[in-house]
């Protein structure tokens, strides 16, 4: 795990340090980290619904654990971009049902839309990430799909954010709104529980309401 921590860091200087890194990352890494997310998905007990997502561009994962997912008998939901409101959900269907969405490099699934109100279906959610600290928050593109989203997800489902190792890092900037993460995901350290602690089970950590 990294143990970077630098509190001058805003947001955008933390998004633009860890771009910077992900741009170097060779095609040879990227592949070994998708084979080991992989493994550590198949190893777990999964719900009968994960939403999850196509990686874009340097993200960790590969398209192919969608396959896999469905190979184990799970219903895969996969996120629609719609504007700026919350994401819209639509079933994967296989690789032939995954079209460009509407912002450029993103694939998307074509079936019927099933409204934001589908995360809720979902035991697992994976979402994609920048960085996670040990506290469960997580460092976005900055776009808000996701922020908007995950109130709607169920108070038992998972909260997973994949991340490369180096990204699992131990303090970001936080604001209020933030929807904690309960795990991070990781292709040498596997699933690690978020708040960093020694809990068995995974639950929904939601930030304190600040003093009135």
């Amino acid at each position: 795990m990294c143990a970077r921590r630098n509190d001058d860091l805003d947001k955008p200087e933390w998004r633009a340090r860890i771009s910077r890194a992900r741009a170097s990352i060779s095609v040879q890494q990227r592949v070994s980290e998708a084979r080991a997310l992989i493994d550590v998905l198949v190893a777990q007990e999964l719900p009968g619904t994960v939403c999850c997502y196509v990686p874009f561009g340097s993200e960790p994962g590969t398209v192919g654990w969608l396959d896999v997912l469905r190979g184990k008998g799970v219903s895969v939901l996969l996120p629609v971009i719609t504007g700026p409101d919350a994401l819209d959900w639509a079933e994967y269907a296989g690789p032939a049902s995954l079209e460009p969405g509407k912002i450029h490099g993103i694939l998307e699934p074509s079936g019927p839309r099933l409204g934001p109100d589908a995360l809720a279906r979902a035991g697992l959610v994976l979402v994609p990430a920048l960085a996670v600290d040990l506290t469960g928050v997580r460092l976005g593109r900055g776009a808000g799909h996701y922020d908007r989203s995950l109130p709607h997800a169920s108070p038992d489902a998972a909260l997973v954010a994949v991340v490369r190792d180096d990204e699992l890092v131990e303090r970001l900037p936080a604001e209020e709104h933030d929807v904690r993460m309960t795990a991070a995901l990781t292709p040498q350290q596997g699933l690690v529980p978020l708040p960093r602690d020694e809990r068995l089970t995974l639950a929904r950590h939601r930030p304190p309401r600040p003093d009135r």
